[in-house]
C-alpha cells in the first residue's frame, strides 16, 4: 500500500509499472518518497514562514499545507515529465529547465527553515537592532523639543542672573552705608549722619526691589519649568508611543535581513543540503540506466505516435481524393448543353427585371 503510494507520487504510470520487475517499481517507489518528502519540508517551512507573518497558528497551517501541495504537484510534473532517451547529453538538455525550477524551489523552501533553525542567532541580532533604533528614535524625537527646552532653560538662567546681579547691587549698597556709618569711606564721619541715612534709605529700596524681583522672577522661573515638564511628557509619550513599532520589528524581511548579517557559510550547507533533496529525484532519473518501464513506456508512446500519424495521413488522402473527384464532377456538368441553356434563361429574365426596374425609378424621378 505505502509503496503504490510513493509510485503515484513519482507520476509514473501504474498500468505499465505493474508488468515490470519489482526493483523496478522500487526505483520509482523510491522516486517518488522523495518527492513526497520535499513536499513534507515545504509545507513546514512555508507554515513557518506564513507564521512569522499573520502571527496566527490556523492561517499558516492552512496556507502551509496548500503550498506544500503546490510544491508535490510541481516536483511530480517534473519527475513525470523526464524521458530516458538513448543520448545521455539529451537527456540533460531536456532536464535542464527543470534542474533549474527545483533550484528556485529549493531556496523557497530552505530559507523558511534557515530562520527556524537560527532563531536564537537572529533574535540577538534583532535585539541589538532594535536597542540601535530605540537610541535612534530618541534622539531622532529629542532634535523637536531639545531647541524649545534650550531656549526656555537659557530664559531661566537669564531670570537667575537678573536676582544674582540685583542681589550684589543690594550688597555693594549695604557695604555702602555701613562704611559710611563707620567712617571708612565717604564723609570718613563715625556714625549715622544725614548721608548714612540717604544711603540706608537707597539700599533698603533696593532690597525691597530685590525681593520684589525675586518673587516675580521665582513666578517666572515656576511657569517655565512648568513649559520645561510639559515639554518632557510629550517627548516622553513620543517615545512611548513609538517604542511598539521598534518593538514589532521581527517580521519576515526584518528576519531575513538579520540572517544575511550572521555568517553565510551554514546557510549555503542548508541551502545545498535542500538542493539536493529537491534535485535528487531528477538526479536519479538521469542517472538510472533506461530500465524495463521506459521501454514499454517508450513503446506505447511510439505505438501512439505511429496510429496518429497514420490517421493524419490517412485523413489527409481522403481530402485530396474527395478534391480531386468533385473537381471531375464539376467538370463534367460544366459540359452539359441542358445546365447551360437554363441559366442562360435565368440570367435573361435577371436582366429584364433590372431594366424594368431602372426605367421605373427613371420616369419616378422625371
Amino acid at each position: 500500500m505505502l509503496q503504490r503510494f510513493f509510485i503515484f507520487c513519482s507520476g509514473a504510470d501504474t498500468d505499465i509499472l505493474e508488468d515490470c520487475s519489482a526493483g523496478e517499481q522500487t526505483k520509482y517507489a523510491g522516486i517518488g518518497a522523495t518527492v513526497f518528502f520535499t513536499a513534507v519540508m515545504a509545507t513546514i517551512a512555508s507554515a513557518y514562514a506564513l507564521y512569522t507573518v499573520f502571527d496566527h497558528y490556523f492561517t499558516a497551517i492552512v496556507f502551509g499545507f496548500i503550498w506544500g501541495l503546490l510544491i508535490f504537484n510541481l516536483d511530480r510534473f517534473i519527475v513525470s515529465t523526464i524521458k530516458k532517451r538513448d543520448n545521455f547529453f539529451d537527456e540533460l538538455l531536456q532536464a535542464t529547465p527543470r534542474i533549474a525550477l527545483a533550484i528556485i524551489i529549493a531556496i523557497v523552501i530552505a530559507k523558511p527553515l534557515e530562520l527556524k533553525i537560527f532563531e536564537k542567532e537572529i533574535n540577538q541580532v534583532l535585539l541589538e537592532e532594535k536597542n540601535d533604533m530605540t537610541l535612534a528614535n530618541k534622539d531622532q524625537l529629542a532634535l523637536q523639543y531639545t531647541p524649545s527646552i534650550t531656549t526656555l532653560n537659557t530664559e531661566i538662567e537669564t531670570l537667575k542672573k537678573e536676582v544674582v546681579d540685583k542681589e550684589a547691587e543690594v550688597n555693594a549698597l549695604y557695604e555702602t552705608y555701613i562704611a559710611e556709618a563707620e567712617g571708612r569711606k565717604g564723609t570718613e564721619l563715625i556714625g549715622k549722619g544725614p548721608v548714612y541715612k540717604e544711603k540706608r534709605d537707597k539700599h533698603d529700596a533696593e532690597l525691597a526691589a530685590l525681593q520684589a524681583l525675586r518673587t516675580t522672577n521665582a513666578e517666572k522661573i515656576a511657569a517655565i519649568e512648568a513649559q520645561i515638564g510639559t515639554l518632557a511628557t510629550e517627548y516622553q509619550t513620543k517615545v512611548a508611543s513609538t517604542q511598539p513599532v521598534i518593538d514589532g520589528f521581527d517580521g519576515l524581511m526584518a528576519r531575513v535581513n538579520a540572517l544575511d548579517k550572521l555568517p553565510w557559510l551554514p546557510s549555503l550547507f542548508i541551502f545545498l543540503l535542500f538542493l539536493a533533496i529537491e534535485t535528487s529525484p531528477i538526479i536519479a532519473k538521469l542517472l538510472s540506466p533506461k530500465g524495463a518501464y521506459d521501454l514499454k513506456l517508450d513503446e506505447q508512446e511510439s505505438a501512439v505516435k505511429s496510429w496518429v500519424t497514420q490517421q493524419k495521413g490517412q485523413r489527409d488522402v481522403l481530402v485530396t481524393t474527395d478534391r480531386d473527384v468533385n473537381n471531375r464532377v464539376y467538370a463534367d456538368i460544366a459540359e452539359e448543353q441542358e445546365l447551360y441553356d437554363y441559366k442562360r434563361k435565368k440570367a435573361r429574365e435577371l436582366m429584364q427585371l433590372q431594366a424594368d426596374a431602372f426605367y421605373k425609378k427613371q420616369k419616378s424621378v422625371l
